[in-house]
């Protein structure tokens, strides 16, 4: 362990190193994207080896046993993975979204369970935090969620709304000088083991989604109760409830932004999420395609090897070829925010290529294993189960092509006008 913190802090001296050196990391061309800086590369070797000897020799057990991995996200903390993006100042590691991209896709690859945990707490959590919270907010909600002791969620789906983020029923009052929140949120990945939410609530019910406020909840606190744990199909080892208010009262400076800013506020954390999303789903499809040729390195049939069969090798060819067009979206939408550049598109492309390539990989890895691919003995049937939820949660794929036609309709439209 303290050999890879050693290797992340070198990472994060490089890094400090080549900003001077290039000027600024986000002036960096796409085509770039051939390779890595040294930085990244780095990171990426560290992330592996602790995927490779840390999660996948306990990946199926944990999904067996719908454990929390807490022994794990603690590791995952002390190497700085929690809060890659978040400012040294406040206990950060201080890099930029491409490593944070880098980063989830090596965990996942080990284990979606812990790459989803350590994206809700850097994306949807500590995100709008640091780009919305106050000093007092960040010092409280943000610094003490940076090292894998604690972990946060976010709360803005409820049981009726699904796609429909506008529609909050949830509800928050102001009576003196604390907030009221009544309603319920649902599909709280991080629900159970969270000790603070950023949870979305209607404040003005005639300015419809204009009316909608953020708020920092801790946890726990009177008048919030949970569900009970959901039993998911995949990413088992996370945990998934429901959070209830029920006359839950906060402090007023507990408001996350201005009143009313609760929607946009929503809405950029779906855009940094989805690059967390599609670095997940890049992650399961790289194990389900390194499951494939392993096994298909292995296995014989006719006397040789089935790598060696056509069939086999087209579905190969399909899987690599697919993952990489989705890496490269990925990494490109990262690239985007770090330079400061629109990337709600390219968010949306990365997070339904990757989703769709997460799947399409993990069905044909069972195809290439047989009837191998549909026991637990073999990893090929947890990656299929995982890679489904990459194409539902922080919006369905049918959610994002519509995200990506808008922005290219309204992208057409300005250049006409």
């Amino acid at each position: 362990m303290a050999a890879l913190r050693g290797g992340l802090c070198n990472a994060r001296h490089y890094y400090a190193v080549s900003q001077r050196i290039m000027g600024c990391h986000t002036h960096r061309s796409v085509h770039s994207m051939a390779s890595l800086p040294e930085t990244h590369e780095m990171l990426r070797k560290t992330c592996r080896d602790f995927a490779d000897n840390e999660l996948k020799p306990v990946a199926a057990i944990m999904d067996k046993e719908h454990r929390y991995p807490v022994e794990q996200i603690k590791k995952m903390g002390e190497l700085g993975l929690m809060a890659i993006d978040v400012p040294e100042k406040y206990g950060g590691t201080g890099l930029d979204y491409l490593a944070y991209a880098i980063a989830i896709e090596e965990i996942s690859r080990g284990c979606a369970s812990c790459g989803v945990i350590m994206s809700v707490n850097n994306s949807l959590y500590l995100g709008p935090l640091l780009y919305y919270g106050t000093e007092a907010q960040k010092e409280k909600y943000v610094t003490p969620f940076v090292n894998g002791d604690r972990v946060g969620c976010f709360g803005l789906s409820e049981p009726g709304n699904g796609s429909d983020a506008g529609a909050a029923s949830t509800t928050a009052r102001l009576e003196n000088d604390q907030w009221v929140l009544n309603g319920t949120k649902a599909w709280i990945t991080n629900g159970f083991e969270a000790e603070a939410a950023v949870v979305f609530a209607t404040t003005d019910k005639s300015l419809k989604h204009k009316g909608i406020s953020a708020f920092i909840t801790p946890k726990p606190m009177e008048g919030l109760s949970l569900g009970k744990k959901e039993d998911k199909l995949g990413i088992r080892a996370s945990s998934t409830t429901y959070l209830i208010y029920e006359d839950a009262k906060i402090p007023k400076d507990h408001l996350l932004g201005e009143p009313g800013f609760g929607f946009k506020i929503a809405m950029m954390t779906l855009d940094d999420g989805r690059i967390g999303i599609a670095s997940q789903a890049l992650g399961i499809a790289q194990a389900s395609l390194e499951c494939a040729v392993e096994y298909a390195l292995k296995r014989e049939s006719f006397g040789r090897p089935i790598a060696k069969l056509q069939a086999i090798q087209m579905k190969l060819a399909d899987m690599e070829t697919r993952l990489e067009s989705a890496r490269l979206l990925t990494w490109k939408a990262a690239m985007l925010k770090d330079a400061g550049k629109p990337y709600t598109k390219e968010s949306a492309m990365a997070k339904l290529a990757a989703s769709e390539a997460a799947t399409f990989c993990a069905h044909q890895a069972i195809q290439v294993l047989g009837g191998m691919g549909y026991v637990t003995e073999m990893p090929a049937e947890r990656h299929y189960r995982d890679a489904r939820i990459t194409e539902i949660y922080e919006g369905t794929s049918e959610i994002q092509r519509l995200v990506i036609a808008g922005q290219l309709i309204k992208q057409f439209q300005q250049l006409i006008h």
